[in-house]
């Protein structure tokens, strides 16, 4: 009898990487650096691949950190990826966890998985907005029926333990209004009502959020464990391929 396979979600950070086995009993997370002699190497910067093969390794280990509670063989990896990021972007986080993890591999945008793992109904009609906030890359995106209908990102040079500096903050803040703003007349109503959910690693951020309240006009909550969206949506999306596809073509593969 052929043993079962496993499916795992990776979400490969700036900051950090998590990696996520199906049925699996914990969560992997490891910050995003390897070592390389006496330096310490971060393969990804504004969550895109920069180091191809430390990649290659931050890869391996996350994959390898995944065995520790499943040991089946992989059938399939879902892997994140800014919505920001160009076709050769993808083929890189591709060709990396390709390489490592030797079976299908599927690119998912980021701010999709983040929705999805907030709980949010992303095949709802009515719009919902995100804002994923990451070490390297904020994105805020609004989607309708499982497809994106608006986004922007803004890359980071440098973020701190006390969250996004003040520059990247107010940016943030003025490219989450300015979507919101572009909201046909229509949609907004039902965007009003659902309101924005923040998640990602900076999400928790209290001079942000106040600022989000005070400029995007919109209800605001932050995802529970909203460091965790991105990775827990990943895994939910092994489960629903169909649904993994329709945020935004995979460029890599055209």
């Amino acid at each position: 009898m052929t043993a079962a396979r496993r499916f795992v979600a990776l979400d490969l950070g700036t900051a950090r990487t998590r990696s996520l086995a199906l049925d699996g009993h914990a969560m992997a997370d490891r910050a995003s650096v390897i070592a390389r002699g006496p330096d310490a190497v971060r393969p990804i910067r504004h969550g895109m691949v920069i180091d191809p093969g430390a990649c290659l390794r931050l890869v391996r280990l996350a994959l390898r950190d995944t065995r520790l509670y499943d040991s089946r063989p992989l059938e399939r990896v879902l892997a994140g990826v800014p919505l920001a990021a160009s076709r050769s972007d993808r083929g890189a986080v591709r060709a990396a966890v390709a390489e490592v993890a030797g079976c299908e591999v599927r690119l998912v945008d980021e701010p999709l998985a983040a929705a999805v793992g907030a709980g949010l109904d992303v095949l709802d009609t009515r719009p919902c907005l995100v804002l994923d906030v990451g070490a390297g890359i904020v994105e805020v995106v609004a989607f309708s029926e499982g497809a994106v209908i608006d986004a922007a990102a803004l890359q980071l040079s440098a973020t701190t333990g006390a969250g996004l500096a003040s520059y990247a903050l107010e940016g943030v803040v003025d490219m989450t209004a300015a979507l919101a703003r572009r909201l046909s007349a229509g949609t907004r109503p039902a965007a009003r009502a659902r309101g924005l959910v923040v998640t990602g690693g900076g999400a928790r951020q209290e001079r942000l959020l106040r600022r989000l309240r005070a400029s995007v006009r919109l209800p605001i909550s932050v995802a529970a464990q909203p460091q965790h969206a991105t990775v827990r949506g990943l895994m939910r999306l092994c489960l629903q391929p169909d649904l993994a596809a329709r945020g935004k073509p995979d460029r890599s593969r055209s």
